[in-house]
């Protein structure tokens, strides 16, 4: 059973396949770790079933003992055999209900948001545990990215949300305190922290982090 903490980390960091390389990852997933950071996803959207499988069970061999937790996009089927902290899933993915039947109530689900509605109905429903909202900038991290919704309405969604509030998309060391204080609990990255040198980039936004709070 996976073990719940009331607030999200500061910094939820992103492990991408398609960024990394799949041979990467592991490796990227340890320096973040290794760098402080407690939440991390490993995204595998190209991968197969079988790859994404191997991939999840080694960086879980990884992180024995540490601090950090590690989720798993998109796939509740793999959630479900592994001891995860968490499964995200987005607007076209299984509805939480039937990832909560797959995975038992152990780990959090957390459900993408991109606008008002959907971030309210997410807040409504008992089986999301994170409301994640974005982009909050423009992003190069999808190949068919929502529309940028902006730190206001990000305001707007801290007033209907009182679940955690991970906000995701376009967020950088330059903008990332402005996050945090138009209301998000924490911030998901994926580009800042994959491209480049992975350990450099956990410590310089782990420190924004710090700052800003």
């Amino acid at each position: 059973m996976v073990t719940r903490t009331p607030l999200p980390p500061r910094l939820y960091g992103i492990a991408d396949v398609d960024t990394l390389g799949l041979e990467q990852v592991p490796a990227a997933v340890k320096a973040m770790s290794e760098a402080g950071i407690e939440w991390i996803q490993i995204r595998a959207k190209s991968s197969s079933g079988s790859d994404f499988f191997s991939l999840a069970e080694h960086c879980l061999r990884l992180l024995e003992g540490s601090e950090t937790r590690l989720w798993i996009d998109d796939r509740a089927d793999l959630a479900a055999l592994l001891p995860l902290a968490g499964v995200h899933v987005g607007q076209d993915d299984l509805p939480p209900s039937a990832v909560r039947a797959a995975v038992g109530r152990g780990p959090w689900i957390g459900r993408s948001t991109h606008d008002l509605d959907q971030a309210a109905a997410a807040q409504a429903d008992a089986d999301v545990d994170v409301v994640a909202f974005g982009p909050i900038f423009p992003t190069r991290s999808k190949e068919r990215p929502d529309p940028v919704v902006g730190l206001e309405l990000l305001r707007q969604v801290r007033k209907l949300v009182d679940k955690p509030l991970v906000a995701i998309g376009g967020i950088d060391a330059e903008n990332l305190a402005s996050v945090l204080r138009a209301g998000a609990d924490c911030v998901a990255i994926l580009g800042g922290l994959c491209r480049g040198d992975v350990t450099g980039n956990s410590r310089r936004l782990l420190n924004c982090a710090k700052e800003a709070r």
